[in-house]
């Protein structure tokens, strides 16, 4: 089946001035991911000077909280008021925020902090992909999408590494402030070359269903925190965020059915391409996202390997996601097809996670690295059909918060996933190590005092930790699974042609 939507007209008629502003765009978006990676390293140095160790995970915990409550309100935003003015605010808090971490004085205050700049952060990556749609027509948006994709999983593997460098030669708050100068280039960047496109309806903001949007993702985050917050998944305070969560997902559903503009139109639902690209983005973030937290500690518990040589091998993971993405955002521009890529994609995820799984202890470490590759081909195959596929299905008022929906899954999968492997991990280790030779709390055992056991205990404890991450992988596999059968479902849309837009410069209202 062939569907087309009406042809597309950039928003801005020059090639040379969209490139220009997607540079921009692309510096405000490595700014905002890069500071949810670059904070990990820091932490041992945050916690040095501030104490409170049981609360340093809210550190990273507090800015995906914040981010991806605001994700689906700035799409919306971004369809009432214009995406311009949404993004530069958006930009503006995340560099007030980053200025607020960078002067903190306690745990409170960074905590708070990092509370602004997750608000901000949310927003910029929602507007990039909400004015890359207003930008470029939709086969050329694949191509484009791709290298938004490369910086969001760019800034994942420089962010420790830079984030570790930087706090040691200039001290932790060097990781805040520098984010000063980039935002201001970004702002006034966009400032002077983005046109300002104003909708033509009159803005209503549904402040009710934003509350309960909010309350909603804020539920679900705390619980996929709850091992560290509470103690379990299954804690009765875990419950109870569960039932508020339920409660505010029930109410938004019948007020968004009500007001004249919901923050997520619930006629969007009624294309079954949005509903299955929502399933299909969870399914991609739970094991994109969430399963590279724990390569790392994979490779260093089970092959012995240094902190410094295992983030190394990500180089691996890195280039396959540059080819794949590449790959993939120039053949859905030639072809107009985005399913088979995501079918690709999630299909190699689902063989390189079991592989993974089935891997015994010893493995040599250049295997290793051919499967990290297999996984970064998998992310990078699949990574950009659900915002492509979604802003070409929704109706042009409504990309905005279809794009938030979408990314919001995709933080939602990484979310819960994260928690739910790190339990999975816990539960494999938990109540072990007192019977290896010079191992008294295997929970505590960094990776250099691995290094120093003798090679018995050595190989006990890599293969305590393949067995635990056995489960891990599988839980992966079959989360990259269920995206496939979702993604099998989708209708064969093709994208449509290239629309030749006037050549006349861009006005400010237009």
């Amino acid at each position: 089946m062939d569907m087309t939507r009406p042809a597309h007209v950039p928003l801005v008629a020059n090639h040379r001035q969209r490139l220009v502003i997607f540079c921009f765009l692309l510096t405000a978006l490595f700014m905002a991911t890069l500071d949810n990676q670059i904070v990990s390293t820091a932490l041992p140095t945050i916690v040095g000077e501030f104490g409170e160790l049981e609360r340093f995970g809210w550190i990273g915990s507090a800015y995906l909280l914040a981010s991806s409550t605001s994700m689906p309100i700035y799409g919306k935003l971004g369809d009432l008021f214009g995406r311009k003015y949404v993004m530069l605010a958006a930009i503006v808090i995340f560099t007030v925020g980053s200025l607020t971490c960078g002067l903190a004085w306690s745990m409170d205050s960074l905590i708070a902090s990092r509370v602004l700049q997750g608000f901000g952060g949310g927003g910029i990556m929602v507007s990039i992909f909400s004015i890359n749609a207003d930008l470029f027509e939709p086969r050329e948006r694949a191509k484009y999408q791709s290298y938004s994709s490369l910086v969001i999983m760019a800034s994942g593997s420089l962010g420790p590494l830079l984030g570790g460098t930087m706090s040691e030669l200039f001290g932790w708050r060097s990781i805040f402030l520098i984010n000063l100068p980039i935002g201001i280039i970004a702002v006034t960047g966009i400032s002077l070359l983005l046109p300002y496109r104003r909708p033509i309806r009159k803005p209503k903001i549904d402040y009710l269903g934003a509350v309960l949007l909010a309350g909603t993702v804020a539920s679900v985050v705390v619980w996929a925190d709850s091992v560290t917050l509470f103690g379990s998944l299954v804690a009765w305070q875990s419950m109870v965020v569960v039932a508020a969560g339920a409660l505010c997902a029930v109410v938004w559903v019948f007020i968004e059915g009500k007001v004249p503009e919901p923050i997520v139109p619930l006629k969007l639902f009624r294309d079954s391409t949005f509903s299955l690209f929502l399933i299909v983005s969870f399914c991609t973030g739970a094991v994109a996202i969430g399963m590279a937290n724990y390569f790392a500690l994979f490779l260093q518990t089970t092959t012995g390997l240094s902190p410094t040589t295992a983030s190394f091998c990500f180089v691996a993971t890195t280039l396959g996601i540059v080819i794949g993405s590449l790959s993939t955002g120039r053949l859905i521009s030639i072809t107009g097809r985005y399913k088979p890529f995501t079918l690709i994609g999630l299909s190699l995820n689902i063989v390189a996670l079991f592989i993974f799984s089935q891997l015994p202890v010893g493995t040599p470490i250049y295997v290793i690295l051919g499967f990290m590759l297999m996984q970064g081909l998998a992310i990078g195959f699949g990574q950009q059909a659900p915002i492509i596929g979604v802003q070409n299905s929704a109706p042009r008022e409504d990309v905005g918060a279809a794009t938030g929906a979408v990314t919001l899954m995709r933080m939602a999968g990484a979310s819960i996933a994260i928690s739910v492997y790190g339990a999975i991990v816990a539960a494999g280790i938990r109540g072990v190590g007192t019977s290896i030779p010079g191992v008294e709390d295997i929970g505590s055992l960094t990776p250099l005092m691995m290094l120093a056991l003798p090679e018995p205990s050595r190989i006990a404890v890599h293969t305590l930790y393949t067995e635990a991450f056995t489960p891990v992988f599988m839980a992966g596999s079959a989360m990259a699974l269920i995206g496939l059968i979702a993604a099998l479902m989708l209708k064969p849309v093709r994208l449509p042609q290239a629309v030749i837009a006037e050549k006349k410069p861009a006005t400010a209202s237009e």
